[in-house]
């Protein structure tokens, strides 16, 4: 019967479409021409370094001038090319099935931030912007993630409670200020989980302003042990 469904639905690459060996895979093309994330990175926001170093906690000087406010930060992919047209098809394409391998991505790199008493949450939607999109991308990341190292997942941890503009087009500072107190920690949460180390995920980060203030909400309610990670970062000159 599987060799039957195989022949008739066969298994797809994720980016361009061709057949491929095994589901939820790339074709070699593809594979060779996403960007994953290879060699050294900043411990705190996952950007490519110059160099080798014998130091896992290496900083970029980025990092350096104005330190994130969460502990270490991963990130699978670079945010360009092929890696950037699948993830703009999980967020606004319904490629739902592209959580799953990407989470596996995920996990390839956040094997030592991950522990078994690790608590996986995602960065929320505002009610307004779920109705239109109709899931979250980090929401369905972090759940796979979840199923993937057994670690707790709690989709409800976080609310966004103001709804606020696409940040796109908006400098640093102005996305830092749209979304400063844009997201809070449910209460129940706080009881039941306040005392284990966090995980945040979301899909994509540019500057960081989002997962700033979710883990500034954190911090505020006094969990301290706030790791970050995400399927992609953006990259710019300076990483360099």
């Amino acid at each position: 019967m599987k060799t039957l469904i195989r022949g008739i639905y066969p298994a797809r690459c994720l980016v361009c479409g061709d057949i491929v060996s095994s589901d939820f895979g790339l074709c070699g093309a593809c594979w060779a021409e996403m960007p994953f994330q290879e060699g050294l990175t900043c411990n705190s926001r996952g950007a490519p370094l110059i160099g080798s170093s014998f130091d896992s906690e290496e900083i970029c000087d980025a990092c350096l001038r104005h330190p994130k406010p969460w502990g270490r930060g991963r990130a699978a992919l670079l945010y360009q090319g092929s890696a950037r047209r699948l993830i703009m098809g999980l967020k606004h394409s319904d490629r739902t099935d592209i959580a799953r391998p990407a989470a596996g991505w995920l996990l390839n790199v956040c094997q030592d931030i991950i522990h078994k008493d690790t608590i996986i949450i995602s960065i929320p939607l505002h009610w307004r912007r779920h109705l239109t999109r109709k899931y979250n991308q980090a929401s369905l990341l972090a759940y796979a993630l979840s199923q993937l190292s057994e670690a707790d997942y709690i989709p409800w941890a976080l609310k966004r409670h103001v709804h606020t503009p696409k940040l796109d087009k908006h400098s640093p500072q102005e996305r830092e200020a749209i979304v400063k107190d844009a997201i809070e920690v449910d209460h129940k949460f706080i009881t039941r989980y306040g005392n284990r180390p966090i995980l945040i995920i979301d899909d994509v980060m540019t500057t960081g302003a989002t997962l700033a203030s979710a883990t500034r909400a954190l911090n505020a309610q006094n969990i301290k042990t706030v790791d970050v990670a995400v399927l992609a970062r953006a990259v710019f000159e300076t990483d360099f």
